[in-house]
This record gives structure tokens, sequence and C-alpha cells, in this order.
């Protein structure tokens, strides 16, 4: 498998849309996945959408569970890199992090700022 590392800068904004969830190795089991040290890896299901285009899913694997990570917040992502894979005749992309945390708010723009609404004098 080959990891290819992703321009965040142009990936756009960036929301969870299904909260972090533990991420199974073996469905019949129950069996937790875990990393190198031990860590269990979650996924976070992250909408991403570039200026002007429609949104596209993305599925992100990362170590430990993400704090503050919740549906709808907007999200800001560390290391992303896709890598690809096959087995058999199937084959996809996969999507890990090195961490997913709440993006910071948005600076208030001035008229916001000041408290004003459109028209007020």
């Amino acid at each position: 498998m080959q990891s290819i590392p992703v321009d965040l800068a142009r990936l756009g904004t960036m929301t969870c849309i299904v909260a972090p969830e533990a991420r199974l190795a073996n469905r019949e089991t129950g069996e937790v996945k875990k990393d190198r040290e031990g860590q269990t890896v979650f996924t976070v299901g992250v909408a991403v959408r570039q200026e002007g285009r429609r949104a596209s899913i993305i599925e992100i694997s990362v170590s430990g569970e993400p704090v503050g990570i919740t549906e709808g917040v907007r999200v800001a992502v560390t290391g992303l890199v896709a890598v690809s894979w096959a087995m058999g005749d199937r084959h996809g992309m996969s999507f890990r992090a090195d961490a997913i945390t709440p993006a910071p708010a948005a600076a208030p723009t001035a008229s916001a700022a000041s408290g004003r609404k459109s028209g007020d004098a």
C-alpha cells in the first residue's frame, strides 16, 4: 500500500457528519482495531466542500478518540494521507490522519462585531 500526502489547503471546509466510532477489526467478534502502539483506531465521517463545488464524503481513520468532535462540528485535520488498497478483485482509497480536532471559530466580520445589522444607522 502506498501512502499519498493530501494537500489540506486545497480541500476547503470540512465538517463532521458521522461522530467518531471505534473501528472494528472483526465484525463477528466485535474486536476493536488497535494501532501499533495499542491505541484504538476511530473513524470519523467528514464532508469536504471546496469553494463553489458540491461536497464529497470521506471516512478518516485516526488513532485515539478525537476530543470535541460531534456531528455538525467543523473540523481541522492534521497529517492526512490517502492510501490505495486492493484485496482480490476489490480496490479503493482510504484516508488516515494524525489528528482530527475542532476547527478554530471563524473571526466575526466587522459589522457583526459592532453589533450592527444591515440598514442600521
